[in-house]
């Protein structure tokens, strides 16, 4: 599974995010457009920086020419304006009273230039957004305006970073314990301890830790990302890496590297132990989650499938039987990791109209799997190998790039499908 890790051991933030995409290998322009779309007035701007001693790209948003400022400088200066006796005209102009309603930033999304998956993430991590405002403040969600996160460098934090997540074309994004520092950070609302509430709400489940800096590490934008991206918390997995990058924070912390470690990679297999197998096979426990449909929408069993993938299923799949008083239902089948079990239970129930989930323990024998490229005509694709000692066993393409450069180049999908095992072949045999 080809899946991302973030590393936030000086946590995260929407710049930083977009800094490490970038970093790891998501073009640049392909943010710049879609941020030029949105016409807000916005621009990025990309350098080169280092944090203590770790080269990383930083990524600063401009609004109408002038950059982003850390959140608690800015309230700290709206703090002054508003006790000076002649307050800055231009300073109120800049930053409405009542910043942007949910509805209004999902307006600008929904007509956005970008992908309907791009849309829906970016919806997604702003209604996440406006879910724990409204909890915290008390009021209807129709209600909120975003003070903290609706300036227009928010805005392009989250579409950048939707968008940049696309490009990357994962499986799954799992995430270290967050760092989020300490001590206390400014607000509309006067001082507040580290982690401010927003923040605190959205990392409800997240395993999150104090170190020794003494300011915000992880920001509402950044705790937002975590919540809709991220499906599970834990230490790095086995995992072979092809892309690795840094996004730096606007700070440069002394003996403490302000950046977002990106992994973009494959999951390896548990290794056999010499003589577990005599067909080299690796084996593993996986759970099996069965539950029976006989009143559920169709369209929602396909729902429900695409989101267990999404969480970390190994497999999903149907089967028609024939159920009690001689309805016709649906069997579902679930394959997953024991440690994704109990998400995956929850999903069921949440999504299905079943009352019951049936789950067992299975081992299972697994080829050790590795990717390699091949080059089309039309671009790279990477062709799935399984087999032991080197032998390529089982071989096929990856239909997510076949299908993405099929759909690029106006080819049929057969064709590049065809080519690339044809050059594996080639390859292979030379």
């Amino acid at each position: 599974m080809r899946i991302a890790y973030l590393d936030c051991f000086s946590g995260i933030s929407g710049d930083m995010f977009l800094g490490a995409l970038v970093d790891a290998g998501v073009p640049f322009e392909l943010l710049q457009k879609a941020v030029a779309d949105l016409n807000i007035g916005a621009t990025l701007e990309l350098s080169r920086v280092t944090r203590a001693g770790i080269s990383a790209a930083k990524i600063d948003v401009l609004v109408h020419g002038k950059k982003d400022m850390p959140r608690e400088e800015f309230w700290a200066q709206r703090q002054r304006e508003l006790q000076s006796p002649h307050p800055s005209e231009q300073s109120h102009s800049d930053h409405p009273k009542h910043g942007r309603s949910l509805s209004e930033i999902l307006g600008l999304i929904s007509a956005a230039s970008i992908s309907a998956h791009a849309k829906q993430t970016a919806s997604d991590i702003f209604s996440a957004l406006g879910r724990v405002e409204a909890k915290i403040h008390n009021v209807d969600l129709d209600k909120i305006h975003f003070h903290e996160v609706g300036a227009e460098d928010a805005i392009v934090d989250i579409v950048g970073a939707a968008v940049g997540c696309e490009a990357l074309n994962v499986q799954q994004f799992v995430c270290s314990p967050l760092n989020v520092g300490s001590g206390t950070v400014a607000c509309e609302h006067g001082m507040l301890p580290i982690p401010a509430p927003a923040t605190l709400e959205l990392l409800r489940g997240a395993p999150v830790y104090s170190g020794e800096v003494e300011k915000e590490l992880v920001t509402p934008t950044g705790a937002a990302i975590v919540k809709v991206l991220v499906s599970s918390f834990r230490s790095r997995p086995p995992m072979t890496m092809d892309a690795i990058g840094y996004g730096a924070g606007t700070r440069d912390f002394p003996r403490h590297p302000n950046v977002l470690r990106l992994s973009i990679g494959e999951t390896i297999e548990d290794v056999v132990q010499p003589g577990e197998s005599s067909h080299g096979a690796v084996t593993e426990e996986i759970a099996i989650l069965e539950a029976n449909l006989d009143d559920l929408n169709p369209q929602l069993i396909g729902y429900i499938t695409e989101v267990a993938i999404s969480q970390g299923a190994l497999d999903v799949f149907t089967a028609a039987v024939q159920m009690k008083k001689n309805r016709p239902g649906t069997l579902l089948t679930i394959l997953t990791r024991p440690q994704d079990e109990v998400r995956l239970t929850e999903l069921i129930f949440r999504e299905s109209s079943t009352l019951g989930v049936r789950v067992r323990h299975e081992k299972r024998y697994v080829l050790p799997r590795r990717h390699e490229f091949v080059i089309t005509p039309w671009g790279d694709v990477r062709m799935k190998i399984a087999g032991v000692n080197g032998s390529a066993l089982q071989y096929a393409p990856e239909y997510e790039d076949c299908k993405r450069i099929a759909s690029q180049h106006d080819v049929p999908l057969k064709t590049v499908m065809q080519e690339a095992i044809r050059r594996y072949l080639d390859q292979k045999n030379e």
